[in-house]
C-alpha cells in the first residue's frame, strides 16, 4: 500500500473580476503541480472577502469567476477538493473557538490589520478585518493540512495559525496538525509593468501595470508594449539597475522555459527592447486566450459550475466535520443529537 499524500490547503479571495499574471504564475501554475504531489484542497474564500462589504451580486459573480479561473488554469475538481468557503459552515464555527483562544494584543499585532485599518480609519474598519487571521487559521486547521503555500503578506498569519494549533494541542491533546509553509522552488515573482520595483497587485493605484487574465488580449499587448524599461536599450540581467527588463525576462522565462542566460544572449545588442516586448506579448497571448475562453465557457453555464462547487463542498465537509467535532468535544460543548 502507498502512503497517503500530505495535504495542502490554499485559497484566493473573490475580490476582483480577474486574476492578474502574478496570481496566475505565483499560485495557479503551482497549484496544478501540487495536485501531483499533495492531497490538494483549494477554496474560494468568500467569507474573507466580506471584510470589504462588497455588493452582493458582485460577490456572487466574482465567486463564480474565481472558481472558473481555478479550473481554466488546470485545477482538476476530480483530483483536488475545490469549494466555496461559505458553503462549509465548519469554517465559521471553528473560527469562533479560535477567536476565544487568541489574545487581543496578539491579534492587534497583525501587520496586515494595522496597515488596512490605518488606511480605512476607525469608521471604515470592521471587526471581521480584525478576526480575519483566526478565520484563516480555521480554514487551514479544519483539514489537517501539513503544508500551506504562503506569500510574505500572509506569513505572519500562518505563524499565528501554528501558535494557535500548538496552544490548543498543549491544553487538550493532539487536536490539530501544525502546518508548515510551502515555498515552491520555482515561484515567479512578477512585478508591475509600470512600477517594476513593486509587485503586480490588484490593489495598485496604476492598473496599467497589471496584466489581467480576463482582459481582452489586445489590451494586455498594449500594456506590455508600454512597459517601463530604461534608456540604455541594452538587454542584460540586472534586477537592481534594470528592473523593467528583468521583469520582462522573468515573464518570458516563465512561459517559454528558456533560461535567463539564453534570453539575454538572444536579445543582446542595441535596439532589442522592442523585440523582447513583442515576444513577451505573443507568449502571454498564447496562454491568456485559451484561458479566457475556458473561463467564458464555465461562466456561460453557472448551474454546472455551481454543481461542481457543491460537490466539492460535500467532500470538504466530510473532512471538516470530524475536526470540528473533535474540537467541540475537547472544549466542553455538548454533543449534537439528531432530531430524527
Amino acid at each position: 500500500m502507498t502512503a497517503p499524500r500530505p495535504r495542502i490547503f490554499s485559497g484566493m479571495q473573490p475580490t476582483h473580476d480577474s486574476l492578474h499574471l502574478g496570481n496566475y504564475l505565483g499560485a495557479q501554475v503551482n497549484w496544478v503541480k501540487m495536485q501531483e504531489e499533495f492531497d490538494a484542497i483549494f477554496c474560494v474564500v468568500d467569507q474573507h472577502a466580506l471584510t470589504v462589504v462588497p455588493d452582493p451580486a458582485e460577490l456572487r459573480t466574482r465567486t463564480r469567476v474565481t472558481a472558473a479561473q481555478y479550473f481554466a488554469g488546470g485545477v482538476d475538481p476530480e483530483r483536488s477538493t475545490v469549494f466555496v468557503q461559505s458553503q462549509v459552515p465548519e469554517h465559521a464555527q471553528l473560527a469562533w473557538v479560535l477567536n476565544c483562544f487568541t489574545g487581543f494584543g496578539e491579534a492587534s499585532r497583525m501587520t496586515q490589520f494595522k496597515d488596512k485599518s490605518g488606511k480605512r480609519g476607525a469608521e471604515g474598519t470592521n471587526v471581521g478585518l480584525f478576526t480575519y487571521p483566526m478565520l484563516m487559521a480555521a480554514d487551514i486547521l479544519l483539514y489537517d493540512a501539513q503544508k500551506v503555500p504562503v506569500g510574505e503578506d500572509q506569513r505572519q498569519h500562518l505563524e499565528l495559525t501554528r501558535d494557535l494549533a500548538q496552544r490548543m494541542n498543549a491544553r487538550y491533546g493532539d487536536l490539530f496538525v501544525v502546518p508548515e509553509p510551502h515555498i515552491p522552488a520555482d515561484g515567479a515573482k512578477i512585478m508591475s509593468l509600470q512600477e517594476p520595483t513593486a509587485k503586480m497587485s490588484k490593489s495598485a493605484d496604476d492598473q496599467r501595470g497589471n496584466l489581467m487574465m480576463l482582459d481582452e488580449p489586445k489590451a494586455n499587448t498594449k500594456k506590455i508594449k508600454s512597459a517601463v524599461t530604461d534608456l540604455d536599450n541594452a538587454v542584460r540581467w540586472d534586477p537592481e539597475a534594470k528592473p523593467g527588463i528583468a521583469n520582462l525576462l522573468r515573464i518570458h522565462h516563465a512561459f517559454s522555459g528558456e533560461s535567463i542566460e539564453a534570453l539575454v544572449e538572444r536579445y543582446a545588442g542595441e535596439n532589442k527592447y522592442g523585440a523582447l516586448k513583442t515576444d513577451v506579448a505573443e507568449l502571454f497571448r498564447s496562454v491568456q486566450e485559451p484561458f479566457k475562453e475556458k473561463v467564458d465557457t464555465y461562466m456561460a453555464d453557472p448551474g454546472q459550475l455551481d454543481a461542481i462547487l457543491a460537490a466539492g463542498a460535500e467532500r470538504a465537509r466530510e473532512l471538516a466535520a470530524p475536526t470540528l467535532e473533535r474540537v467541540y468535544d475537547a472544549v466542553g460543548f455538548l454533543p449534537a443529537r439528531s432530531s430524527r
